[in-house]
């Protein structure tokens, strides 16, 4: 099959405007956060003097006249995160542009080699700290204010521009049909599930490394004493990282029985313990712990964390180290 040339440039012009308004979010994000901390006057309600309708008397005139209640201007700050979340969505939508022009141009599900498969865990894993902020900005009893929510997406974003930066330039491939071992149609439903699970496991990691800080912060309020104070309760973080792995742990089980399911359909095998199915197995056995541990008393909190972010680890190595280092039957990075 042959591919669209102009539909792949219009891609690749997608993904690089989508880095950049990236990059854009991500600092008004932390223009937010930086400044968010400093006391800001309360949105007070500027009155003014009309002359109609009113309740008092203009005692020179005689004219009745009356107060109106008009908001004073957001604070520099929460204009700054009210920015940063269009921007966001605006980079949702271009990002998912990319891809998509990459699918049609190709004929093919946009993920096939190590440029569109990093390009869709960022894409997921920002689409998930959007849900989450837009849900926790709903709800009507909320653990943190929205400035300090909304803080959180500067620090998810720094990762997923890094992996964008590394999947368009280092990682890059042209478009270009599938190789014959992907073409399957569990192409769509194994690597998808895997996309969705590593893209809402990096927002959780993330979470988990700020409630680290956090609870630094308070343990130690002299250490991190600006920035930690900034950040969200130890509680919300966790709880945060927590509902996102519980919620998206079965999506990863699932992608890793379709991939068992794919192998013996083409190798003649469900498992060989190739180093892409060994790293994640070990994944999974990792999660596994962090949710027992979470639901256990005694290794709630930090301890529970440090496997979060053990879990995040091993996943960034099966991204990078397997897929490109290490040679074995899941070696399609196309570099």
């Amino acid at each position: 099959m042959t591919v669209d040339q102009t539909l792949s440039n219009y891609s690749d012009m997608a993904f690089a405007t989508s880095v950049v308004v990236y990059i854009a979010a991500m600092l008004l994000y932390f223009a937010e956060f930086a400044y968010g901390g400093r006391k800001q006057q309360p949105r007070a309600r500027e009155a003014q003097l009309v002359t109609a309708g009113g309740d008092g008397a203009d005692t020179a005139t005689g004219e009745r006249i009356g107060r109106i209640d008009t908001p004073a201007k957001r604070p520099l700050p929460e204009r700054f995160g009210g920015m940063a979340v269009s921007m966001t969505v605006l980079g949702i939508l271009v990002h998912a542009a990319s891809l998509v022009f990459r699918g049609v141009a190709t004929g093919r599900a946009p993920w096939g080699n190590m440029y569109e498969f990093g390009s869709a865990i960022c894409l997921a894993a920002v689409v998930a700290w959007t849900i989450v902020l837009f849900r926790q900005l709903r709800a009507e009893r909320r653990e943190a204010s929205p400035a300090q929510l909304r803080g959180l997406g500067g620090f998810l974003l720094l990762p997923v521009v890094v992996l964008l930066f590394l999947s368009g330039t280092v990682l890059y491939a042209k478009a270009a049909p599938l190789q014959p071992a992907l073409q399957s149609y569990w192409i769509v439903i194994h690597v998808s599930a895997a996309i969705i699970s590593s893209g809402a496991l990096l927002f959780a990691g993330v979470a988990s490394v700020l409630f680290m800080l956090r609870s630094r912060h308070e343990n130690n309020p002299l250490k991190l004493a600006r920035f930690g104070a900034r950040l969200p309760a130890s509680q919300a973080l966790d709880r945060m990282a927590y509902r996102a792995t519980v919620i998206i742990f079965p999506v990863w089980t699932f992608a890793i029985v379709a991939g068992a399911i794919w192998a013996e359909a083409a190798w003649g095998r469900f498992w060989g313990w190739d180093p892409k199915e060994t790293c994640s197995f070990i994944a999974w056995v990792v999660y596994a712990a962090y949710l027992h541990a979470r639901a256990t008393a005694g290794w709630r909190g930090v301890k529970a964390a440090w496997i979060n972010i053990a879990g995040l680890a091993v996943m960034i190595f099966n991204l990078f180290f397997i897929n490109i280092v290490v040679s074995g039957l899941h070696s399609y990075a196309g570099l």
